[in-house]
Protein backbone atom coordinates (compact mmCIF):
# COMPACT_ATOMS: atom_id res chain seq x y z
CA UNK A 1 0.00 0.00 0.00
CA UNK A 2 1.06 3.54 -0.87
CA UNK A 3 0.49 6.84 -0.54
CA UNK A 4 1.70 9.54 -2.31
CA UNK A 5 0.27 12.24 0.27
CA UNK A 6 2.48 10.94 3.20
CA UNK A 7 6.32 11.40 3.38
CA UNK A 8 8.78 10.50 5.68
CA UNK A 9 10.60 13.44 6.26
CA UNK A 10 13.24 12.28 8.67
CA UNK A 11 15.01 9.07 9.54
CA UNK A 12 17.77 7.38 11.92
CA UNK A 13 19.50 4.64 12.68
CA UNK A 14 21.58 3.02 15.24
CA UNK A 15 23.21 -0.20 14.95
CA UNK A 16 26.86 -2.11 15.72
CA UNK A 17 28.17 1.24 17.15
CA UNK A 18 26.99 3.72 14.30
CA UNK A 19 24.31 6.12 13.80
CA UNK A 20 23.38 7.28 10.74
CA UNK A 21 20.71 10.62 10.21
CA UNK A 22 18.72 10.78 7.26
CA UNK A 23 21.33 8.46 5.20
CA UNK A 24 24.72 10.63 6.80
CA UNK A 25 26.77 8.94 9.40
CA UNK A 26 27.28 11.42 12.36
CA UNK A 27 29.04 8.63 14.71
CA UNK A 28 31.17 5.78 14.50
CA UNK A 29 32.26 3.72 17.85
CA UNK A 30 36.03 2.22 16.96
CA UNK A 31 36.21 0.84 20.57
CA UNK A 32 33.71 -1.89 20.23
CA UNK A 33 31.85 -0.60 23.45
CA UNK A 34 29.76 -3.07 25.08
CA UNK A 35 25.50 -1.94 24.71
CA UNK A 36 25.64 -0.15 27.66
CA UNK A 37 29.08 2.29 27.09
CA UNK A 38 27.98 3.24 23.61
CA UNK A 39 24.40 4.20 24.65
CA UNK A 40 26.14 6.34 27.31
CA UNK A 41 28.60 7.66 25.36
CA UNK A 42 26.37 8.48 22.17
CA UNK A 43 24.34 10.57 24.54
CA UNK A 44 27.21 12.68 25.55
CA UNK A 45 28.31 13.21 22.54
CA UNK A 46 24.96 14.63 21.16
CA UNK A 47 25.00 16.71 24.80
CA UNK A 48 21.36 15.82 25.09
CA UNK A 49 20.38 16.65 28.67
CA UNK A 50 17.59 14.61 30.08
CA UNK A 51 19.03 13.10 33.62
CA UNK A 52 16.35 10.55 33.52
CA UNK A 53 17.93 8.68 30.46
CA UNK A 54 20.63 7.56 33.08
CA UNK A 55 17.79 5.21 34.75
CA UNK A 56 16.38 3.87 31.43
CA UNK A 57 17.12 0.44 30.39
CA UNK A 58 19.01 -0.31 27.42
CA UNK A 59 15.96 -0.52 24.79
CA UNK A 60 14.72 2.41 26.34
CA UNK A 61 18.25 4.32 26.04
CA UNK A 62 18.35 2.97 21.86
CA UNK A 63 14.72 4.46 21.56
CA UNK A 64 14.95 7.77 23.11
CA UNK A 65 18.24 8.40 21.56
CA UNK A 66 17.14 7.21 18.08
CA UNK A 67 14.15 9.64 18.31
CA UNK A 68 15.84 12.27 20.16
CA UNK A 69 18.06 12.52 16.48
CA UNK A 70 15.14 11.65 14.49
CA UNK A 71 13.44 15.08 15.83
CA UNK A 72 16.70 17.20 16.12
CA UNK A 73 15.12 20.79 14.78
CA UNK A 74 12.05 19.76 14.29
CA UNK A 75 9.55 21.02 16.83
CA UNK A 76 6.73 18.79 16.53
CA UNK A 77 5.50 19.40 20.13
CA UNK A 78 4.82 23.19 17.91
CA UNK A 79 3.76 22.00 14.09
CA UNK A 80 1.11 19.25 15.87
CA UNK A 81 -1.14 19.08 18.64
CA UNK A 82 0.13 16.34 21.51
CA UNK A 83 -3.15 14.38 20.49
CA UNK A 84 -2.13 14.29 16.65
CA UNK A 85 1.40 12.79 17.67
CA UNK A 86 1.71 8.90 17.58
CA UNK A 87 4.41 6.72 17.84
CA UNK A 88 4.12 2.77 16.24
CA UNK A 89 6.98 0.48 16.99
CA UNK A 90 8.20 -2.61 16.98
CA UNK A 91 10.69 -5.41 17.61
CA UNK A 92 12.04 -9.40 17.83
CA UNK A 93 12.51 -9.80 21.88
CA UNK A 94 9.88 -7.34 23.34
CA UNK A 95 11.91 -6.32 26.99
CA UNK A 96 13.39 -9.50 27.28
CA UNK A 97 16.86 -7.43 28.18
CA UNK A 98 15.04 -5.95 31.04
CA UNK A 99 13.66 -8.97 32.04
CA UNK A 100 16.76 -10.93 32.23
CA UNK A 101 18.41 -8.16 34.10
CA UNK A 102 15.25 -7.93 36.91
CA UNK A 103 15.14 -11.95 37.17
CA UNK A 104 18.47 -11.44 38.09
CA UNK A 105 18.19 -8.89 40.80
CA UNK A 106 15.35 -11.39 42.34
CA UNK A 107 17.71 -13.82 43.22
CA UNK A 108 18.88 -11.23 45.88
CA UNK A 109 16.53 -8.10 46.16
CA UNK A 110 14.13 -7.37 43.46
CA UNK A 111 14.71 -3.99 41.64
CA UNK A 112 11.57 -1.79 41.54
CA UNK A 113 13.84 0.49 39.46
CA UNK A 114 14.31 -2.49 36.89
CA UNK A 115 10.66 -3.92 36.96
CA UNK A 116 9.42 -1.02 35.49
CA UNK A 117 11.04 -1.76 32.62
CA UNK A 118 9.74 -5.03 31.63
CA UNK A 119 7.37 -3.89 29.55
CA UNK A 120 8.64 -3.01 25.94
CA UNK A 121 6.03 0.14 25.77
CA UNK A 122 7.78 1.91 28.11
CA UNK A 123 10.26 3.19 25.44
CA UNK A 124 6.95 4.37 24.10
CA UNK A 125 5.84 6.33 27.12
CA UNK A 126 9.79 7.43 27.40
CA UNK A 127 9.66 9.19 24.36
CA UNK A 128 6.29 10.60 24.61
CA UNK A 129 7.08 12.49 27.99
CA UNK A 130 10.28 14.17 26.19
CA UNK A 131 8.35 15.14 23.26
CA UNK A 132 4.92 15.42 24.50
CA UNK A 133 3.55 12.42 22.28
CA UNK A 134 -0.34 12.19 23.33
CA UNK A 135 -1.72 10.49 20.16
CA UNK A 136 -2.67 6.43 19.29
CA UNK A 137 0.57 4.24 19.73
CA UNK A 138 1.49 0.53 19.45
CA UNK A 139 4.43 -1.46 20.34
CA UNK A 140 4.26 -5.03 18.25
CA UNK A 141 6.39 -8.31 18.54
CA UNK A 142 7.57 -9.99 15.68
CA UNK A 143 10.00 -12.52 14.54
CA UNK A 144 11.53 -10.12 12.00
CA UNK A 145 10.68 -6.37 10.78
CA UNK A 146 7.48 -6.12 8.80
CA UNK A 147 7.56 -3.31 6.32
CA UNK A 148 4.64 -3.88 4.97
CA UNK A 149 2.48 -4.30 8.29
CA UNK A 150 4.05 -0.89 9.69
CA UNK A 151 3.28 0.28 6.66
CA UNK A 152 0.34 -0.45 6.55
CA UNK A 153 -1.09 0.39 9.96
CA UNK A 154 0.58 3.96 10.71
CA UNK A 155 -1.14 4.68 6.72
CA UNK A 156 -4.05 3.64 7.86
CA UNK A 157 -3.78 5.99 11.31
CA UNK A 158 -2.91 8.58 8.71
CA UNK A 159 -5.71 8.06 6.72
CA UNK A 160 -8.20 7.78 9.09
CA UNK A 161 -6.61 11.44 10.81
CA UNK A 162 -6.32 9.68 14.44
CA UNK A 163 -2.60 10.89 13.76
CA UNK A 164 -1.33 13.64 11.86
CA UNK A 165 2.69 12.49 12.64
CA UNK A 166 4.17 9.41 13.71
CA UNK A 167 7.10 8.22 14.79
CA UNK A 168 7.85 4.76 13.64
CA UNK A 169 9.81 1.76 13.49
CA UNK A 170 12.12 -1.17 14.20
CA UNK A 171 13.70 -0.70 18.63
CA UNK A 172 15.87 -3.89 19.39
CA UNK A 173 17.66 -4.62 22.01
CA UNK A 174 19.31 -7.64 23.73
CA UNK A 175 22.50 -8.05 25.54
CA UNK A 176 25.37 -6.99 22.98
CA UNK A 177 22.64 -7.01 20.08
CA UNK A 178 20.77 -3.58 18.99
CA UNK A 179 19.60 -2.20 16.44
CA UNK A 180 16.85 0.95 15.97
CA UNK A 181 15.38 2.06 12.81
CA UNK A 182 13.00 4.68 13.58
CA UNK A 183 11.02 7.12 10.98
CA UNK A 184 8.85 10.33 10.87
CA UNK A 185 6.07 10.24 8.86
CA UNK A 186 3.94 13.07 7.91
CA UNK A 187 1.15 13.88 5.45
CA UNK A 188 3.55 17.42 3.71
CA UNK A 189 6.96 17.13 2.45
CA UNK A 190 10.00 18.54 3.83
CA UNK A 191 13.10 18.79 1.98
CA UNK A 192 14.47 15.27 1.05
CA UNK A 193 11.40 13.81 1.93
CA UNK A 194 10.73 10.06 0.99
CA UNK A 195 6.89 8.72 0.17
CA UNK A 196 6.16 6.96 2.81
CA UNK A 197 6.04 3.60 0.97
CA UNK A 198 7.74 -0.03 1.52
CA UNK A 199 10.52 0.35 -0.73
CA UNK A 200 11.42 3.35 1.03
CA UNK A 201 11.07 1.62 4.11
CA UNK A 202 13.51 -0.98 3.20
CA UNK A 203 15.98 1.62 2.09
CA UNK A 204 16.53 2.94 5.28
CA UNK A 205 16.47 -0.17 7.09
CA UNK A 206 19.30 -1.21 4.93
CA UNK A 207 21.45 1.75 6.02
CA UNK A 208 21.85 0.15 9.12
CA UNK A 209 22.98 -3.33 8.14
CA UNK A 210 22.61 -3.72 4.78
CA UNK A 211 19.99 -6.12 4.79
CA UNK A 212 15.94 -5.71 4.79
CA UNK A 213 15.20 -8.03 7.01
CA UNK A 214 18.57 -8.42 9.70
Amino acid sequence: MSDSRTYITAHCCIHRGEIYKDGMLLLKDETNSSTTDFLLSAYKYFNVDYPKFYKMDNLCKLGFLAVELLLKERRIAEAYSPESIGIVFSNASSSLDADLHYFESVKNIPSPAQFVYTLPNIVIGEVSIRHRCKGENAFFVNERFDAGFMQFYVQDLMARNRVKACISGWVECLGAEYKAVVYLVESHPEKGALPFDIEHIHQIYEIANGEING
